[in-house]
């Protein structure tokens, strides 16, 4: 098998020999190149090939995030991560190029972690990762529906399974949205598909730290017409809103009589996450019942699948992005083989479709008791 391509984008020398030497050590990778700044790197792109790029944030001449917006515009897929302190500068700056199009991110060594904590349990298995992913995949596994605007591409579809009989369909009453590698750049694309007059409450669980849960929604916040805020306990589940988990928390809602409001907690991580999205769609789905709308966008492992378990058994809807579009397609592809996907859509497919469900739901609703806390 060839080896995986790496080119190392970084302005300190050190850090450039330190992970060429590391990585350079594992089998299965090659640093091909390497590069003191931004604007050298895009030079030397086509020539070396590589099958992922590392790329540090502040250098001179030609910023990460500058270099970030340029690559994207010629190889949309080619996967980055972002390779940077933890500083509050830092973890505003590796948010921001998570929603303009990076993969993932890693910490720098010296940020609280020793160099092989670093590089070998952090780095070398995220690069092995995103880097063997499908550059062009075609139409998805045989054995699910995949809908997309060209058709249907499935000979022998997996049965969606059925809501169970008895269950009361209800008007869509809130969107859950799971997620996680690869994230903030799909939320960054779907969000702002939401009109100004949308009016159904809508939750983001994203795995990611504390402080860059707060940014992440600060950067959604600015890209959307909904108003989108990190989750705060006791706040009260309203329309037109949007809220994103809040980091090393797990969060649910909670209801007494007609009251809704979002809760924290930081029991054991689920999933190995903490906030699982499996905690909150199974509150969601206490709660809420046949009216919730779930969707799991790309992510690595399994978190969702459990939580869409409970979404369909209370009888509510589920979509799910595609692999095509996905950066990893574990999370969304767990649901999809298990027969739990109402859809499986391209992420450009997937906001219009939400709100046709929605929308369509709105047409039979009676009339709704506002939640308010007291």
């Amino acid at each position: 098998m060839a080896k995986i391509r790496v080119l190392l984008v970084d302005d300190a020398a050190v850090v450039r020999r330190l992970v060429t030497t590391a990585l350079n050590r594992d089998p299965d990778l090659e640093v091909v190149g390497t590069a003191a700044d931004g604007r050298i790197a895009l030079e030397r792109l086509d020539k070396l090939q590589p099958d992922l790029v590392l790329l540090d944030l502040e250098m001179p001449v030609m910023s990460g995030l500058e270099t970030l917006a340029v690559l994207r515009k010629t190889h949309p897929r080619l996967p980055v991560i972002m390779f940077s302190r933890f500083t509050q500068k830092g973890v505003e700056a590796t948010v921001h190029a998570l929603t303009l199009g990076a993969d993932d991110y890693v910490p720098k060594p010296g940020d609280g972690l020793d160099v092989s904590c670093c590089i070998e349990e952090l780095l070398i298995p995220k690069i092995k990762l995103l880097a063997k992913r499908s550059i062009s995949p075609k139409c998805q596994r045989e054995n699910f529906p995949v809908a997309s605007a060209s058709g249907l591409c499935a000979a022998s579809p997996t049965p969606v399974q059925p809501v169970p009989k008895g269950t009361r369909h209800r008007p869509v009453q809130i969107v859950v949205i799971g997620t996680s590698t690869g994230g903030p750049n799909a939320l960054a694309e779907l969000l702002p598909v939401f009109p100004a007059d949308w009016n159904v409450p809508l939750v983001v669980v994203q795995h990611m730290p504390p402080d860059f849960t707060a940014r992440l929604a600060e950067r959604l916040n600015a890209k959307s017409r909904l108003r989108v805020r990190e989750a705060a306990a006791g706040e009260p589940i309203s329309a037109a809103q949007a809220w994103v988990a809040r980091g090393d928390h797990h969060l649910l809602v909670q209801q007494e009589g007609n009251v809704v409001c979002l809760g924290l907690h930081q029991g054991p991580p689920v999933n190995g996450c903490r906030p699982a999205v499996d905690v909150f769609f199974h509150s969601a789905a206490e709660v809420y019942g046949s009216g919730v709308l779930a969707v799991v966008l790309t992510g690595m492992g399994q978190d969702g699948l459990r939580g869409c378990e409970r979404v369909r058994a209370a009888g509510g809807q589920i979509l799910v992005q595609d692999e095509a579009s996905s950066v990893v397609w574990s999370m969304p592809g767990a649901v999809a083989q298990a027969g739990l996907a109402d859809r499986v859509l391209p992420l450009q497919d997937l906001g219009q479709e939400i709100i046709r469900r929605v929308r369509a739901s709105i047409v039979k609703k009676e009339s709704k008791a506002e939640h308010k806390c007291p």
